[in-house]
Order: C-alpha cells, then structure tokens, then sequence
C-alpha cells in the first residue's frame, strides 16, 4: 500500500497537470474562433472560384479553350502533399492523416513514383524516421500563414506538373467539420478539378446559360483563373488544417482535464481511506498498550 506522502504527491502532480491541460484548452479554444472564422470566409470564395471556371468553360462552346492546369494526363508519378502539425497533444489529429497517408500510398504501389512533401513536423518525423524519401519540408508555414505563404509553396507544385516532374499532385489533411469533428480528406490539386461534371454542367444551348463581354477574352480571363483557383484550394486546405487542429486539441485537453478531476477524486478517496486506516491502526496499538499496563 503506497504512503500517505505518496499519494499527497500524486494528488498535487495531477493537480497540476489539469492546470496545465485547462489551459491548453483555453488557449486553443481562443484560436479556434480565429481559424474558424477564416476557413469560413475562404469557403464561400474557394467554391465560387470553381464555378466560375466550369461556367467559363462551358460558355466557351466550340471554341477552343484550355488550359494545362486543367488538362489531366496518364498518372504516372504523383507527389501527396501531407499536411499534419508542428506539435502534439491533440488526439487522433495527426496519426489520423497518416494513417491515411501510409493508404494512399499502399494503395498506389502501381505508380511509377510517389514522392512527399510534408507541411508540419509530425508528419516530416513520422516518415523520415521510417526512410520514406521525402522530397521537402514546408517547415514554419504556419507560423507564417496567409495567402502569399500558400501561393508559394502552389506555385512550387505547380511548376513541377507544368515540367513533367509530376502527373498529379494530391493533398492529405484535416477537413474541419465543428469543434469536436474533423474529416480526413485526400483532395487532387492538380490537375485542378472543378465542380463542373459532364452530368451537370450547363450545355451551350441552354436558354439559363447567358454570356458575358469578357476583356480581354476568355482565355485571358481563364489563364488569370485557374492559377488563383489553386493557390485557394491549398490555402483553404491549410486553413482547415488549422481549425482542425485547434478543435481537436481543444477536445483533446478537455477531455483530459476530465480525466484529471476524475483521478483526484479516485486519490482523494484512497488518501482518506488510507489515513483511516493508519489512525485505526494507531488507536489499537494505543488501546493494546493500556491493556497491558493493568
């Protein structure tokens, strides 16, 4: 049976533990909202950007319009982008993606390559520490986050599809859903897939398919489009990343917090039990010792 000393120290160590994972939670409960907020007001913009390409498209008729960002080719040799966390401490949020990831790539062992790119630590250990080759480390990027950070790293990719380095560019991450819910999701970012399907698309013939004046012309506009369209689609990936991230550790430190009270109480109760016990013990040995003196 531990000592009483024991469990007073056990008692106070997790009681500083909860202190410390309350706070986490406060502190990720606070950058939730902010990173809500922002994958909110990116969602409304990323999804009218690909109706604007597939209206654009289907405008155009029997005119020849195209772009190389648009037009897929035999797949060959793919790049997975892996976007997971710089830090831990957020349940199933990392080893989620992962997971994942590691199917992706067991599922396309029939490729002629598969090379990754990584976007936060976790994942980057995680593979390296496995010897998967990683081709490179967008360390940091969180830490600088904003569109011009996502625009680079897409226009990287980018440049590697437009010079054959790659068929096919796809991106694994945290699709946010609330608080306590995040969606795994593989996306394809290239060639740029928009929300215009044979089924659904308009048909030029159609009296609800009006025309535009377009300056200078289509293509113009096109070749304007369709490079922003993927600079939003990964930068909406990383801000649902974040938003994913700062829900599950949220969920993650309240659920540990809980945990925590409910252990305080489990010590508190075996501290008293215990102390029972000794001052019992010492009663009998005080009630024995005056039987023996009579």
């Amino acid at each position: 049976m531990a000592s009483l000393r024991d469990i007073r120290k056990r008692i106070r160590s997790v009681k500083n533990t909860r202190q410390i994972t309350k706070a986490m939670k406060m502190v990720s409960a606070a950058k939730l909202r902010k990173a809500q907020d922002g994958i909110l007001a990116a969602r409304p913009y990323a999804t009218m950007l690909d109706q604007i390409i597939a209206d654009l498209a289907a405008r155009a008729g029997d005119e020849s319009l195209s772009h190389p960002l648009l037009m897929a080719r035999p797949v060959k040799r793919v790049e997975l982008v892996l976007l997971t966390s710089d830090r831990g401490l957020a349940g199933g949020f990392n080893s989620n993606v992962i997971r994942r990831a590691n199917r992706f790539l067991y599922e396309n062992t029939n490729l002629e390559s598969i090379r990754l790119s990584t976007v936060g630590r976790k994942g980057n250990d995680f593979f390296r520490n496995r010897g998967q080759n990683i081709r490179k480390d967008f360390g940091g990027l969180y830490q600088r986050l904003n569109y011009r950070a996502a625009a680079d790293v897409a226009e990287e990719l980018v440049a590697s599809y437009l010079n054959g380095e790659v068929d096919a560019v796809h991106i694994v991450y945290n699709e946010f859903v609330s608080a306590i819910s995040q969606t795994v999701k593989v996306a394809q970012l290239l060639p740029l897939q928009t929300l215009g399907t044979p089924d659904q698309a308009p048909t030029a013939g159609s009296t609800s398919l009006v025309d535009f004046k377009y300056e200078p012309d289509r293509q113009s506009v096109l070749d304007r489009l369709v490079p922003q369209a993927v600079n939003i689609k990964l930068y909406r990936a990383l801000l649902e990343s974040v938003a994913s991230e700062h829900g599950a550790r949220m969920s993650a430190m309240e659920n540990a917090t809980s945990n925590a009270t409910d252990m305080i109480g489990s010590l508190t109760l075996t501290y008293n039990r215990t102390r029972q016990a000794v001052i019992t013990k010492e009663l009998m040995e005080i009630v024995s010792g005056a039987e023996a003196l009579k």
